[in-house]
Parts: structure tokens; C-alpha cells; sequence
């Protein structure tokens, strides 16, 4: 549970300045993986540890992609959304990963990210990937490919059984 990890941090909460900037350093803190995962009881016991109230863990939750609310699939789907992707066809992509991987877009969706049933592929909407010119672009897991096709969909969940 994560109120457990939380509690040593009690004497950094003395400062009110600094409540914030104590509960971003936690993906650090508290997992191998650079994303954790904060389901509403463990915005709750954060809150509850510190003068955040959960609203403002909720704010830093839903604003960090560092933070999610819910756990990602064995092999982690990343669609730019930004313009430049967007316009080269992110959109459509995103549509053909979910068609491909028997994701229903409300199945386990919070926010842009969607989990097939099984949970071995999510699949989330994110900002620029950083090549703008050769969109659109994904992720998969710590993979990055760029101007990828509906077409190419396929072959790319192929490599990630």
C-alpha cells in the first residue's frame, strides 16, 4: 500500500511551500518502473499522509504521465496526438491499434488510455513524440517507430506476442 511509503515523507510536509514537490519525486521513490500507478485509495492515504487534499493528488495524477490511474498492458502502446501526427493520420492509427488488438475503446478506459480484455495490449493517446516530421509515430513498450501505417499495425503487434 502506498500510504506505508508515504509516511516517512511526514517531515517534509512541515513546509507547506514544498507538499507538491515532495509527492512528484514518488515515481522515484516508490517503483523500478518510472510510472506508478494510483488508484483512488492511494490518492486518499497520500492526502490523508500530507495537507494535499485528494483533489490535488488528483490533479498531479491526472497531469503527469509519470502517474496513471490505472495498471498498462503487458506491451504498453504509445499514439502521438499532436498535430503534425495528427494530421498524418495518429488518429487512424490509434483506431487500428484498438481494431487489431481487440481493444474496445471503453474497455478499462480512463483517460486516453484503453486496455484490451486480456491485458496484454493498452493502448493510450500521448503528446508529441518528438519527430514531428516523420508522423505519425508510436511506442511500444521502449520501442519507437516512425511514419507507421494502419497497414503496418499488424506486423507490429506480431513482434509483441
Amino acid at each position: 500500500m502506498l500510504l506505508e511509503l508515504v509516511l516517512p515523507l511526514d517531515d517534509a510536509f512541515e513546509d507547506e511551500a514544498f507538499e507538491v514537490d515532495v509527492v512528484l519525486p514518488l515515481p522515484e521513490l516508490l517503483a523500478f518502473d518510472p510510472v506508478v500507478v494510483l488508484e483512488l485509495d492511494d490518492e486518499t492515504d497520500v492526502s490523508s499522509s500530507s495537507p494535499l487534499q485528494p483533489i490535488n493528488v488528483l490533479e498531479l495524477v491526472t497531469f503527469y504521465p509519470m502517474f496513471r490511474q490505472s495498471p498498462v498492458g503487458k506491451h504498453h502502446i504509445r499514439v502521438c496526438r499532436t498535430l503534425s501526427c495528427a494530421m498524418a493520420g495518429g488518429y487512424q492509427l490509434l483506431d487500428a491499434f484498438c481494431r487489431h488488438a481487440n481493444i474496445e475503446k471503453t474497455h478499462g478506459g480512463k483517460g486516453h488510455l484503453f486496455k484490451s480484455a486480456d491485458g496484454k495490449y493498452s493502448v493510450e493517446f500521448v503528446e508529441c513524440l518528438a519527430s514531428c516530421g516523420t508522423g505519425p509515430v508510436c511506442m511500444i513498450n521502449d520501442d519507437f517507430y516512425e511514419a507507421v501505417s494502419e497497414e503496418n499495425v499488424p506486423q507490429l503487434l506480431d513482434k509483441y506476442q
